[in-house]
């Protein structure tokens, strides 16, 4: 039986991407988001405008789409309570984000060079989209959809099919963000520091479970 119901939040499932991105004195910058659909050679991107990474992408229309692998949660999950906007905007400070300039070395990920933008890719992610931005679009309230055009994709070779140019959806397991919580393979793979800084109710009633030792 169907229940009628206001849904709070509409985040039934869409993988992990670090966005790197150029800031304005050139260093770079590194965020996670899964606010991301693609259809043909084309990504739209979805994320607050206040937000660092907006700032950067439409002021230098480029960026790297990284995509973690399931085994990558941990890695996500350092990033997740960081920002690259000096100050910390206060909606983002009260959630206990910090400032951290230096997001690569946070999450002790390593740069590697693009071949078509300026930007650096995250080594450690199976798969790796350069893209320049093609349009921004109002979407919602204090937000905007970002459509960006792949000019360049970098796979291990391992995830292809071999003797194709096509990722075998057998041995690629991306990590996908579930009402603010990780998963991989089906299964919760991760504890995540995004949902406690969101108050999500299922964190409480997961506290509520866990028996005292």
């Amino acid at each position: 039986m169907h229940v009628r119901v206001d849904l709070k939040v509409l985040y039934f499932g869409t993988p992990v991407v670090l966005i790197s991105s150029r800031n304005e004195e050139g260093s770079a910058n590194l965020a996670p988001m899964s606010s991301a659909w693609w259809l043909g050679q084309s990504c739209m991107l979805g994320m607050g405008n206040r937000s660092k990474t907006m700032a950067n992408l439409v002021r230098e229309r480029e960026c790297v789409l990284n995509l973690a692998s399931s085994d990558m949660a941990g890695v996500v999950d350092l990033l997740a309570p960081l920002t690259g906007a000096d100050p910390v905007p206060e909606r983002k400070a009260a959630k206990g984000y910090r400032f951290e300039a230096d997001k690569f070395g946070a999450a002790g990920v390593t740069p590697q060079a693009s071949e078509l933008v300026g930007v650096p890719r995250v080594a450690e992610c199976p798969v790796q989209l350069e893209c320049r931005v093609e349009q921004v679009h109002p979407f919602g309230e204090g937000a905007s959809a970002v459509e960006v055009r792949v000019v360049r994709a970098h796979v291990e070779e391992r995830l292809l099919i071999p003797g194709t140019d096509y990722v075998d959806p057998i041995g690629w397991d991306p990590l996908i963000m579930k009402f603010c919580e990780f998963f991989g393979g089906g299964r919760n793979v991760h504890a995540s520091t995004l949902a406690s800084a969101w108050q999500m109710p299922h964190q409480r009633l997961r506290e509520e479970a866990t028996p005292i030792s």
